[in-house]
């Protein structure tokens, strides 16, 4: 059982003079093994500032708070020590890596988290299973990270990487951004089959509720002006399909 604490997070963005905007305004929360939570909240609220700010993007500036796995201080952490530590991101917008195969970028982010590289025969066997629960074209894996990938094919790659590399906690950063329903459903059925080991637990930011039908939450937590300003279960987020987030930005 691994658990994600964060306290009292505050986050600020340093601007182009040099003055640091605060973005977090204190937030809260702990996600165990085997939770499912969800983070909605409108545009410019703070959600992927706070997903990047736990891996560890250089363009935040912790101002207060901490962060923890397993009582080990994220915060204190290289992006890549985070990374070997269990945290895994699943990014909005997936970046290209030229001159990378995928197979290659897998294999080596798999012995960077083990300590020791998986049997080649075995790996291999891994991978191909993996892509066909996907339904990616095994020709994908010699092909370069996400090079002349389309929007639903970059998803389905940061999910094969979530099956195979078995993160302790996992932050989808809307993961449902641009994908068609077709898409959104194979996406959704790979996150679950990581959801029904119970060995990961989950931190899912999202604007709209269509992923939480088929990725359901254990808890939902409403953020509106870098904070958490309400809680529930997965009728919170029926709540917000039918009401929006008025009375939240408003209050």
């Amino acid at each position: 059982m691994s658990t994600l604490e964060i306290r009292d997070l505050q986050v600020s963005v340093k601007l182009p003079d040099g003055e640091l905007k605060p973005i977090l305004a204190g937030v809260d929360l702990t996600i165990k093994s085997g939770e499912t939570h969800a983070i909605m909240g409108p545009n410019g609220s703070g959600k992927s500032t706070l997903a990047y700010s736990i891996a560890g993007h250089p363009k935040y500036e912790i101002t207060g708070g901490s962060v923890t796995l397993d009582g080990q201080d994220v915060l204190a952490l290289t992006v890549d020590e985070r990374a070997r530590a269990g945290l895994f991101l699943a990014m909005q917008y997936p970046v290209e890596v030229p001159g990378v195969s995928v197979a290659n970028f897998l294999r080596t982010a798999k012995t960077a988290i083990d300590g020791e590289a998986p049997k080649l025969r075995t790996w291999a066997g891994e991978l191909r299973g993996a892509m066909e629960k996907l339904q990616m074209d095994p020709a994908f894996a010699q092909r370069n990270v996400n090079e002349g990938f389309s929007g639903g094919e970059k998803k389905r790659h940061e999910i094969m990487q979530l099956e195979l590399l078995k993160p302790k906690m996992a932050i989808l950063d809307e993961t449902d951004s641009g994908l068609d329903i077709d898409a959104l459903q194979i996406v959704s059925e790979g996150v679950n089959r990581v959801r029904a080991t119970g060995d990961t637990g989950f931190l899912l930011i999202t604007h709209y509720t269509r992923i939480l039908r088929y990725i359901k939450p254990d808890f939902v937590h409403v953020f509106v002006g870098g904070r958490i300003v309400e809680e529930g279960g997965s009728e919170l987020g029926e709540r917000l399909e039918a009401e929006g987030y008025k009375k939240f930005v408003n209050a």
